[in-house]
């Protein structure tokens, strides 16, 4: 199957029914008074993690998801048929990002994790809502709210809680297809990993983890250079590193593992916090074992502990995984996206200001704020007394006061939206 790490998708919930102006007339009840119906609330969609796909693959074009709308409110007090949600299953690691403000939205780390990301617009009151002693044939009715809008980025983040890493062609995927039922491709030339590539390792002693053979790293990869953004971005959940030196190249295995580690330091993300095994790869002959010699007394001067391995002949495996099991048991587990972003949700008490006035020209004035807007879309102003009832608004949360201060004159032109009126004093 084809391996995409990252979609853009484009998501509108459903609007909300509006609801129904209409007086109940019945051969025995001429004057019976209001009986328009509510509209239903649109549908919403949701974000869920999903076990049954492990790959962004069905997103990989630019994909539209429009929840339905809610349906209108009827005669004799019948409500409209609510939208159905809509859910989008994304695989286990995923990770949603605002695509306009790049801010972090959400991280569906958990099988079966659900993310509400568009709410679905609430449905109108029909004219039937209104009726009170005092006004018995209420000529008003409510619009459905519309619907959420959003563009995302999903990238998905592998969840491996050990990451494999080294230059290219110091052998990860040999070593990643001995110590686990992984398939991967072997090569003796650089990139033969593409794509990461999972696997379980069981240990003796009961004990099991996941690793992940990431792509070959090479200087400036936290710029993008080489295979560099794809390695990287999917060792940000791993807790444990293992890194591959190369001990049968003609290059200085210590500035290799200097190089490795100054990509990590660059990249941020805490990788650079990460506990790390140190192993000498391909110790397969007298002179890789002198060379091997030397680069563990360098990095015993720096404090480090090195292992060698030969993963053709099984050489030390078992020592380099019990090693990394024992780490794994006091790994600190670091967030996927910046600290200082909290997960998105629906604040309901929120006290922003209710809204604010732009002068845009001499003579004209925009009329702005979310919650203004809101109440502007619920009041349907085809009918004369929902036009006042906008106007009264508008008049109890001072806007005309707000207007006066600023120098308005008479005939001047006030935008509220889409909608326009003149004002006077």
């Amino acid at each position: 199957m084809l391996f995409v790490d990252r979609a853009i998708l484009d998501c509108r919930s459903g609007n909300g029914g509006n609801g129904r102006l209409s007086f109940l007339h019945e051969k025995n009840r001429p004057n019976g008074g209001p009986d328009g119906g509510n509209g239903g609330r649109g549908g919403s969609i949701y974000l869920r993690a999903s076990k049954t796909t492990s790959t962004l693959v069905n997103y990989r074009h630019a994909k539209t998801f429009y929840a339905p709308d809610g349906e209108n409110g009827d005669i004799k007090n019948l409500y409209g048929r609510k939208g159905e949600d809509l859910y989008i299953d994304l695989p286990v690691g995923s990770v949603v990002f605002s695509s306009d403000t790049k801010k972090f939205i959400c991280d569906l780390d958990e099988p079966g994790k659900i993310f509400l990301l568009c709410k679905g617009g609430r449905g109108g009151r029909g004219n039937a809502c209104f009726k009170t002693p005092r006004n018995k044939a209420p000529k008003i009715a409510e619009n459905g709210l519309p619907g959420d809008k959003k563009k995302i980025v999903v990238e998905l983040k592998l969840l491996a809680d050990v990451g494999i890493i080294g230059f290219p062609s110091v052998g990860k995927s040999t070593f990643i297809s001995c110590v686990t039922n992984s398939k991967a491709e072997i090569g003796d030339y650089d990139f033969t990993t593409l794509v990461p590539n999972l696997g379980v390792t069981y240990l003796k002693d009961g004990r099991s983890f996941v690793l992940a053979d990431m792509p070959g790293l090479i200087k400036g990869a936290h710029l993008g250079k080489g295979l560099g953004l794809s390695f990287l971005k999917h060792i940000e959940r791993t807790r444990v590193l293992i890194h591959l030196v190369d001990m049968d190249s003609d290059r200085d295995p210590y500035k290799d593992y200097k190089a490795i580690r100054d990509e990590l330091k660059d990249y941020g993300m805490h990788l650079i916090d990460r506990p790390e095994v140190v192993v000498g790869s391909k110790v397969d002959s007298p002179e890789a074992e002198e060379k091997f010699n030397k680069f563990k007394k360098t990095m015993k001067k720096h404090g480090v502990e090195v292992y060698s391995i030969s993963s053709l002949e099984g050489k030390n495996l078992d020592l380099v995984l019990y090693k990394v099991a024992d780490l794994l048991q006091t790994a600190k587990t670091y967030p996927v996206y910046d600290e200082n972003d909290e997960e998105e949700t629906y604040d309901l008490t929120k006290t922003a200001d209710i809204f604010d006035i732009k002068k845009v020209d001499e003579h004209t004035y925009v009329i702005t704020g979310e919650r203004v807007l809101r109440t502007y879309h619920l009041i349907n102003i085809t009918e004369e007394e929902g036009m006042l009832k906008l106007i009264q608004y508008l008049e109890k949360i001072g806007v005309d006061n707000k207007l006066h201060k600023m120098g308005a004159k008479n005939g001047d032109t006030i935008k509220l939206e889409d909608f326009e009126f003149e004002y006077f004093e």
